[in-house]
């Protein structure tokens, strides 16, 4: 059963997104903030991580650009519902413009259920692309 860490200061979000996780037959651990998230991650192996942006402290864009440095092969999903003012966009809308956030994938609160885990799974297949790409890079040096 794959295990998701859920990072969101809001606990009627986090309390929901594991009833969700667990319904689908995820197993799920949540965190209210980023510190204690990276506590999980040292402590206990995922196979994904979702992310609220918009979180007091340790914001998440610098969560997952420390989980992509410390765990690549992680399959990330970004979560917001926070939009900005007289745009009506979300951080969601630029996280592909960071180059090593363009590959995460973008989940907008409020979710249904289904989307939650398309997203896993979306997530989960670029992180599967991901290290295979980073493999066959690193086999293509050791031949050259």
């Amino acid at each position: 059963m794959p295990k998701i860490l859920v990072i969101d200061d809001q606990s009627h979000v986090r309390a929901a997104t594991v009833r969700v996780l667990k319904a689908k037959g995820f197993d799920a651990v949540a965190v209210e903030n980023a510190p204690d998230g990276m506590r999980q991650l040292q402590q206990s192996k995922f196979d994904a991580a979702i992310i609220d942006i918009y979180m007091p402290g340790i914001d998440g864009v610098k969560a997952i650009k420390a989980i992509r440095a410390n765990y690549p092969d992680m399959a990330v999903i970004a979560m917001s519902g926070v939009q900005m003012p007289m745009s009506g966009r979300t951080a969601l809308d630029f996280l592909p413009l960071i180059p090593q956030l363009a590959d995460i994938v973008c989940l907008e609160k409020p979710f249904r259920p289904h989307q939650l885990v398309e997203a896993i799974q979306k997530a989960t297949e670029l992180a599967r692309l991901a290290k295979e790409s980073r493999q066959n890079m690193a086999g293509s040096h050791v031949r050259a």
